[in-house]
């Protein structure tokens, strides 16, 4: 058995940036990845995909882009070798494919044991990343047997589907960009919609997620939030990295001619998908909230004198809503040859065997800091900032839980 002070599941962006941070506090550490460093950017990605944030943005701790394009926006390869040169650079000690079979508590902290030997350490931290499992309805196996149900980790292009309609469950990011991709393909596309954040690529001639991260939205802590359960919960903005800077949301994608229509919220024995009647309150409710962020960065704009330097500000349109979308669909009829579940990811810790989950299989967690000591979770939706999740959150989350652990560590050796 090998010793070390602290073992990091995952060698991501978040899982390096808590590497950079420990080795600044000198606290030995393995860096645990069942595949290669960013192992799920190379292999659960489809191929047009790229980042929703813009090349300046992407920052780790002691790295950034130094590219010729700040304003556009990486491919999965360039993410791939983004993150592949981040651990050259800061010496990450990844122990490359090697699963991770079972996390254990001991009497000096935790035994953890691999497909490749066993290690004993004070602390763990799990930095697999939130989205391990497609998050598919159980009325999934409803689906009559000659449609395909696709989920997102699955998808590559639209080359790889059968001709004929398309239903695409969930309009956040990743199924807006589906959705427009495959009806461009000649498929005709269903975009089933639930709740989702509208934002528009671009606003007052800049980059939106330029206004985010200057006007300080990204940098709001879990700690100031009215509801933190719900913000987690919030699905991705619905945006898509292009360089043209396209805005894709409802109305681009009914331009086009994909058709929308409420949740999805079951399919019947019969092969019968049946919508809510909510889609005319889920994109009211996108607009309210959209124009009340849009008041609050022109507020910014006005206090801080940018005022001069942008463009007037100008509204989106309200999402255009059908004025009886279909309740119900067949699956069974033969012109649906494809279901898609942009529906979202859950984690999944199979080999976690300490009292840290919910009743959902969700770390327990306060930050960060999960209620068993030792153990930690980075990488998480709005885990310490409403950027979490991107690659940019990953440096401040890795500073504040690498001092915590540090912290913890000293009262372990003066207790």
């Amino acid at each position: 058995m090998r010793t070390v002070t602290t073992v990091i599941v995952g060698a991501g962006q978040s899982g390096l940036a808590m590497s950079r941070c420990l080795t600044e506090l000198s606290i030995d550490h393995v860096l645990l990845e069942r595949g290669q460093v960013a192992n799920s950017w190379r292999t659960e990605r489809w191929d047009s995909l790229r980042l929703l944030t813009p090349n300046w943005q992407n920052r780790l701790p002691g790295y950034k882009y130094t590219g010729h394009d700040p304003d556009g926006f990486m491919t999965m390869p360039e993410v791939v070798d983004y993150i592949n040169g981040y651990a050259e650079v800061i010496s990450a000690p990844v122990e490359a494919r090697t699963e991770v079979v079972s996390v254990r508590r001991s009497d000096d902290g935790f035994v953890v044991v691999t497909d490749k030997g066993e290690w004993s350490a004070r602390s763990v931290v799990l930095a697999s990343g939130p989205y391990s499992l497609p998050d598919t309805p159980p009325f999934a196996a409803a689906l009559p047997e000659k449609v395909a149900s696709i989920t997102p980790d699955e998808y590559r292009n639209p080359d790889q589907l059968e001709y004929g309609s398309v239903l695409v469950v969930g309009a956040a990011a990743t199924g807006v960009q589906l959705a427009d991709e495959i009806h461009r393909s000649g498929r005709p596309v269903t975009l089933a919609v639930g709740n989702h954040v509208r934002l528009p690529r671009v606003y007052r001639g800049l980059d939106i997620m330029w206004w985010l991260d200057t006007a300080g939205i990204l940098e709001e802590r879990y700690d100031e939030v009215d509801d933190i359960i719900r913000a987690r919960n919030l699905a991705s903005f619905q945006l898509v990295g292009s360089p043209e800077r396209t805005t894709i949301d409802l109305n681009a994608l009914q331009r086009i001619g994909v058709r929308t229509v409420g949740r999805l919220m079951n399919v019947t024995d019969e092969g019968v998908a049946q919508f809510s009647g909510s889609l005319p309150n889920a994109c009211a409710l996108a607009d309210l909230k959209l124009n009340r962020l849009l008041d609050t960065l022109d507020e910014w704009a006005a206090s801080s004198g940018f005022n001069s330097e942008s463009e007037p500000p100008r509204r989106p349109a309200p999402t255009s809503v059908a004025e009886s979308p279909p309740l119900s669909l067949s699956l069974r009829s033969g012109d649906v040859k494809t279901v898609i579940w942009a529906s979202g990811y859950r984690p999944s810790y199979p080999w976690l065997h300490v009292p840290a989950l919910d009743a959902k299989g969700r770390v327990r967690h306060d930050g960060g800091v999960a209620t068993v000591p030792g153990l930690y979770l980075i990488g998480a939706p709005f885990l310490r900032r409403r950027k979490s999740s991107l690659i940019d959150g990953a440096g401040d989350d890795a500073r504040d839980l690498s001092a915590h652990l540090h912290r913890y560590l000293d009262e372990l050796v003066s207790v």
